[in-house]
């Protein structure tokens, strides 16, 4: 796990830029405490900033091997579930190995395999290479899109980061924001590719594309893809088990300390419970750690979404899986501090957050970061065993557009109400999204002989395993690599997207239920009241001083006329929600107030050029 910088210039000698490519790197410190380096040659530079997980001496980067034509230079993010398999292979093709980090490892792949590597990798990761034998750049990013990758064409090669703030450091990329960027950030629904920022695209996930005088190439190397499921109920149940249990084994490999996120719901529970079991057998104990809201469990209120208080369902996985665990508890004035937004909003480059939900998650991984360096989530088990309401809601079943939104919408209204009228009328939303609806789906291959019902609940599997889960997977990478935390998600392994995926939604909720597979796969290792637990979505504060604190700080923002957020917030409309006299709660009204706070912090701090013509 690191952050990653480059430039690519084939009309110019990058020897000469050195404080540009360190301006650059520098922007990714927080992805990489613990070391920094770069590498320039010729029409290639790259920067790397590192955090030590994996041969804490021998890991450094940018790495980089010289041959008879040429040198051939990596920065590399992320992390290689099967290097060790990897470097046995290698080491039989004769290739030596100076470290014992996975880096060298894809590097020696890649020197074998050249592009091909890319197939024989497990993990998640975003690298590039310099290929100085044929004068052309590498970009890699895993299959599901667990880490970021984004890159900025020039006139004669390249930027290319981890995030865009590292190119928006290059002055080459201007921090423009077009029309067609904003229907992407109050849209939700995660267009291929799109970076929001005018001039930047995504690496889009099981993309390789390669850069050289002749132009930039894409290649997709993976795309999740419709097979038989021909395994009954009790195999594809033992098949999800022995899948798990491989992928903890292989994500809880680090020389560094160790933890799980642990929410009380099925997923984290599941992952817990095996890692628990697995370092059992070595003696050692799971750290365990669950965000909570001071006199939430006490004073807390069933609503359509969360039946329960999560502390309970943890603090009884905890006792059943033995692990040391923490609480970390937060007050309403912490997740309203408008220095903890304005550090979301810097960790995404985007306002594309959803307000107390990523202040809870940064801070959550914050005071993790100070007692462990790797955590494994649960992140996406609801994406891949079909977990959200939205999945048993018959609108959103039968809808024509994307699941979520028919959810979403109907708990918390629309992101895009907070906006001026007549922006609204411009941007055309609606059309964006029925337009993105129509892109999406036309790419999932229905089954021979496949119900007209299970295809439709294929198509919205797929589009929550190519869409969806990357706006989470993103949220998450931001906020834990902000603090210098790595997040692992076993859920995301490639193999159990694969084979889960193309169980029939008739056996993914045999008994009723969401995520049946899950459950009964990890049914020996979980206590009751987790087992009967029914799906519970991340937490969210239910303190009224929260909500009080939002208004006051959108009444000091109504008190700058001028603030250039209202050439995009509806004025009126702020106002009327900013002025009641008691906390809004109403969840849509509370939402557009975090949704115009996020963008006035966000206009502070990058000074965006938006342009709507």
């Amino acid at each position: 796990m690191c952050g990653i910088t480059g430039w690519i210039s084939f009309d110019r000698d990058l020897r000469t830029e050195a404080a540009v490519l360190d301006t650059m790197t520098e922007t990714m410190a927080c992805r990489g405490p613990d070391d920094r380096g770069t590498w320039v040659q010729g029409p290639a530079a790259l920067g790397h900033r590192r955090l030590a997980i994996i041969d804490l001496p021998g890991g450094r980067q940018p790495m980089s091997a010289d041959t008879p034509h040429g040198s051939v230079a990596l920065v590399y993010s992320g992390e290689t579930y099967n290097f060790t398999e990897l470097r046995r292979e290698l080491a039989g093709r004769g290739h030596r190995f100076t470290t014992d980090s996975d880096t060298e490892v894809v590097l020696r792949g890649y020197l074998e395999w050249g592009e091909e590597i890319a197939e024989r990798l497990n993990g998640m990761y975003a690298f590039a290479v310099w290929d100085g034998r044929q004068d052309k750049l590498v970009m890699i990013r895993d299959r599901m899109g667990i880490k970021p990758f984004y890159y900025h064409p020039t006139p004669d090669g390249v930027l290319f980061g981890s995030e865009p703030k590292a190119i928006l450091a290059n002055p080459l990329a201007p921090a423009r924001v077009t029309a067609d960027g904003l229907r992407e950030l109050f849209t939700m629904i995660k267009t291929p590719g799109h970076a929001v920022w005018d001039g930047m695209a995504e690496v889009e996930p099981g993309t390789v594309v390669t850069v050289d005088r002749t132009g930039v190439h894409r290649r997709a190397y993976w795309e999740l893809e419709t097979r038989p499921h021909t395994d009954d109920r009790d195999t594809t149940i033992a098949t999800v088990r022995s899948l798990l249990d491989d992928i903890v084994r292989r994500q809880l490999v680090a020389d560094v300390p160790r933890c799980t996120l642990l929410s009380g719901g099925l997923d984290s529970s599941a992952m817990t419970a095996i890692a628990a079991r697995q370092l059992g057998e070595h003696g050692e104990k799971v750290r365990s750690f669950a965000v909570d809201f001071v006199g939430q469990s006490d004073n807390f209120v069933a609503d359509e979404l969360r039946g329960t208080p999560d502390t309970p369902f943890v603090h009884d996985v905890a006792r059943t899986s033995h692990t040391e665990h923490q609480d970390i508890v937060l007050d309403a004035r912490a997740l309203a501090d408008p220095d903890v937004r304005a550090k979301v909003i810097r960790a995404r480059d985007l306002p594309a957050g959803l307000g107390d939900m990523d202040a809870s998650l940064y801070l959550l991984f914050r005071a993790i970061r100070d007692q462990s360096t790797v955590a494994l989530s649960g992140e996406s088990a609801d994406e891949v065993f079909g977990g959200y309401l939205q999945f048993f809601d018959e609108e959103a079943r039968r809808g024509t557009t994307f699941p979520w939104l028919v959810h979403l919408g109907r708990h918390f209204g629309q992101d895009a109400e907070v906006l001026r009228a007549d922006l609204l009328d411009s941007l055309d939303l609606d059309g964006y999204v029925a337009d993105g609806y129509r892109t999406a789906i036309a790419g999932v291959q229905r089954l021979d002989g496949e119900s007209d019902f299970e295809y439709r609940m294929r198509r919205m599997s797929h589009l929550h395993l190519t869409r969806f889960v990357r706006v989470l997977l993103d949220r998450k990478d931001r906020a834990s690599m902000a603090v210098g935390l790595e997040v692992r998600v076993p859920f995301c392994d490639h193999r159990l997207v694969e084979y889960v995926y193309n169980a029939p939604w008739a056996l993914k909720s045999f008994d009723g239920r969401e995520k049946s597979l899950l459950r009964e796969a990890t049914a020996d290792l979980l206590p009751k009241s987790v087992y009967d637990r029914v799906k519970s979505p991340y937490p969210s504060t239910q303190d009224p001083k929260y909500a009080a604190a939002l208004q006051d700080q959108a009444q000091d923002l109504l008190t700058r006329p001028s603030h250039p957020v209202f050439d995009l917030v509806d004025r009126d409309r702020l106002h009327r929600v900013a002025h009641r006299d008691t906390p809004v709660t109403n969840q849509a009204e509370r939402r557009g107030l975090e949704r115009a706070l996020d963008l006035s912090q966000w206009l502070d701090l990058y000074r965006p050029d938006i342009r709507l013509a």
